[in-house]
């Protein structure tokens, strides 16, 4: 068997890491064939020289985006064992398999090339000790990154031209419903109408958000929640109301007939172990992307739009 020349016998004494990642969940169960041709990785790894008892298959990381590293276990292992001269060789499909991110991709690179490790994919091997090879697959990286930026853009661009004309869907907040023609409508369901009522009644008479938990304990009333995915799709699920689930009936516009989009700001932190996290936070109304009042025609209770909850409630019509 010719092996190529970057592949030499220090590398063959060593394992061999097959880094296996799809971005999300809906990829790993649809887009099969990607997967299973990461898989198959194995199989060139033994064609280049290596036992299959030195190949190590790393798949933590199937169903998580390559955009960052934090949520990676898989990824941090694979960082670890290179930096402890372990690996051989590192195969992967392609580059934007193991990172999307270039930050997290050079200094993966840079361990590489520091404890003699190469890199191989569909194109290619890649030696990282030399300079065209660090060069390319830098690029390469590179071109990956800003592969995810126009992606994003893209989608981001087109929900945001719906969201404007008010036609963007969203799962709805329970006591609405989608009509088939996209409406906005009230659930037919007259006992998920009396719950969501009795939460703003409550509201109205104790002005606080723990008042209206204490009135549905006592009273012993429920409050329904739907459910998204899974096989509870679509079901309502009757159970305790927490003084949270209070809070977002308070805060959600839709409830006064309004459509908003962007009330909502990812918002990027360093975490005590160096990584960026993301959290979300809550804009003021001013800084909302859409805001179309009467969007529907159909609401609970009428009040002006604010950033909070405790504004002229007026009782809605039922209808």
């Amino acid at each position: 068997m010719l092996v190529p020349l970057k592949v030499r016998a220090e590398h063959l004494n060593r394992k061999d890491i097959v880094y296996i990642r799809q971005s999300t969940l809906a990829q790993v169960r649809f887009h099969r064939e990607s997967t299973e041709r990461q898989y198959a990785l194995q199989e060139k790894a033994q064609h280049l020289g290596w036992n299959q008892e030195q190949i190590q298959v790393i798949d933590e990381d199937l169903g998580i985006s390559g955009s960052s590293r934090s949520l990676r276990q898989g990824f941090q292992s694979l960082v670890a064992q290179v930096s402890l001269g372990q690996v051989g060789a590192i195969f992967g499909l392609e580059i934007s398999r193991l990172a999307r991110s270039s930050a997290d991709l050079l200094r993966l690179l840079e361990l590489c090339a520091l404890f003699n490790t190469v890199v191989v994919d569909e194109d290619g091997i890649y030696d990282l000790s030399d300079f065209n090879d660090m060069l390319i697959l830098g690029f390469k990286g590179t071109m990956s990154e800003a592969e995810l930026h126009f992606l994003r853009a893209r989608m981001l661009g087109g929900k945001k031209n719906k969201a404007r004309k008010g036609e963007l869907r969203f799962p709805l907040p329970v006591g609405f419903c989608h009509e088939t023609d996209g409406q906005t409508v009230m659930d037919p369901d007259e006992e998920v109408q009396t719950a969501v009522r009795n939460v703003f009644r409550a509201f109205e008479t104790s002005g606080s958000a723990y008042g209206v938990v204490q009135y549905f304990t006592q009273n012993n009333l429920r409050f329904p929640k739907r459910a998204y995915g899974g096989a509870w799709a679509g079901k309502l699920i009757w159970g305790t109301l927490t003084h949270g689930r209070v809070l977002g009936i308070l805060y959600n516009p839709v409830y006064a007939g309004a459509y908003v989009y962007g009330r909502y700001r990812d918002q990027k932190r360093v975490n005590e172990q160096g990584h960026f996290v993301q959290h979300i936070v809550r804009l003021p109304q001013e800084q909302w992307e859409v805001l179309i009042r009467d969007h529907h025609h159909y609401s609970y209770y009428l009040y002006a739009i604010s950033d909070s909850y405790i504004v002229n409630y007026k009782p809605c019509v039922p209808c």
